[in-house]
């Protein structure tokens, strides 16, 4: 017992994430998280900061209808859809406005760039000013997802 606390604190303060092998099991397995002699610290990518942020799954139904709000909490639109690239990469199909999103035209938003609070999506990498500036959004050879489906979308909080 005293030798498995030892690994754990040790892999604690190297940064590893310590899961057990399988269910009932007693053994662990160590997986690294972050490449050797990588620093988490200095690494400021839009996929690092959503991973810091614990993401979740989430029913893509309960995401659909949900406002997006800046850091004022001023409604910047709602989300219509969810979609999936070519890359893989999941986006929201937000539709944009400056009025309080009325009438707003399609944006993707990358999910690496909205954080859930409650029953609200926070805009937490992406202002106000690139929701402008963005490209209206057209399906091409995307994949739209089904309510059904689940996508993980990082907690937020205040």
């Amino acid at each position: 017992m005293r030798q498995l606390v030892s690994i754990l604190f040790t892999a604690l303060a190297l940064g590893v994430t310590v899961a057990p092998a399988a269910f009932g099991e007693r053994a662990f397995v160590i997986a690294q998280q972050t490449p050797a002699g990588a620093d988490t610290k200095d690494d400021d990518s839009l996929q690092t900061k959503f991973n810091r942020r614990f993401p979740q799954e989430v029913k893509v139904g309960h995401l659909i209808g949900m406002p997006v709000l800046d850091d004022n909490d001023v409604t910047l639109g709602y989300v219509q859809k969810v979609a999936r690239t070519p890359k893989g990469k999941i986006e929201l199909i937000v539709s944009y406005s400056k009025w309080f999103g009325w009438f707003g035209r399609p944006v993707a938003v990358p999910i690496e760039a909205v954080a859930i609070l409650a029953r609200q999506l926070d805009s937490v990498e992406m202002k106000p000013d690139e929701y402008e500036k963005a490209m209206t959004w057209s399906q091409g050879e995307s994949q739209i997802l089904s309510e059904s489906d689940s996508v993980r979308v990082a907690l937020g909080r205040r």
